[in-house]
């Protein structure tokens, strides 16, 4: 069986691992959203104010629903923020703005790993899906075309694995570039910038998670398929 307890009990680490790495993003945004900025800026101000600073008048800052589902859209330039980070006025809303204002910032100085990973997006998007059907063709055909298959379809998931490894350094990048802007604008001071370090530090803690999950995945696949030679 391809997903099996077998399967379970080889990514519980990284399945543990990552519940840790939510509970850490949980516990230092909530913390931080309840502790206000003595500049009394909110996540939108914060981030108006650097993207003018930059010379990125023309790139909005729009409002969006969920829970922390801030992101920077490259296709449209344009800046969305959570409700609870567009209004707040907490080190968290602030943070998290600067951070994606940061995503904003590598486009502009055309970041190269921001690009590659903005050329990956289209084919990791089908890597995504096509890795699990091309497995259970696998299985249904059996045999010696599954031996085969499974090959196959480890290198296409590894697509997103690699894409899961360039997140990172743009992700790090953008938390640099976050708090540099907010220190240098006066929005945070010194002794504030610990908290705005401990949100997004928590945050990229996720993303290491992600890809550590799908380390897993590559060698419990990549030991099935040893396995089906033999």
């Amino acid at each position: 069986m391809i997903f099996s307890i077998d399967h379970l009990l080889f990514m519980l680490p990284a399945l543990v691992f990552g519940l840790w790495a939510q509970f850490k993003l949980s516990s230092a945004y909530g913390k931080f959203s309840r502790v206000g900025l003595h500049s009394g800026f909110t996540g939108a101000e914060a981030a108006r104010a650097i993207l003018d600073r930059a010379g990125l008048p023309n790139v909005p800052v729009q409002e969006v629903d969920g829970r922390l589902s801030d992101h920077y859209d490259p296709t449209k330039r344009a800046l969305c923020l959570s409700t609870d980070n567009f209004h707040g006025r907490s080190i968290a809303a602030v943070g998290v703005a600067a951070h994606e204002v940061g995503h904003a910032l590598q486009h502009q100085a055309a970041y190269a790993p921001l690009n590659l990973r903005m050329a990956l997006v289209p084919v990791t998007q089908f890597a995504s899906y096509a890795w699990i059907g091309i497995l259970l063709l696998g299985m249904f055909l059996g045999g010696a075309l599954f031996a085969k298959m499974i090959w196959v379809a480890i290198a296409v998931f590894s697509v997103t694995m690699v894409f899961q490894l360039v997140t990172l350094p743009v992700e790090f990048d953008a938390s640099k570039r976050a708090k540099e802007q907010l220190l240098g604008l006066g929005i945070v001071r010194a002794e504030e910038s610990d908290g705005v370090s401990r949100v997004l530090g928590a945050a990229a803690l996720t993303y290491v998670a992600t890809l550590v999950s799908s380390v897993m995945e590559l060698l419990y696949f990549l030991s099935l398929a040893r396995g089906s030679r033999d």
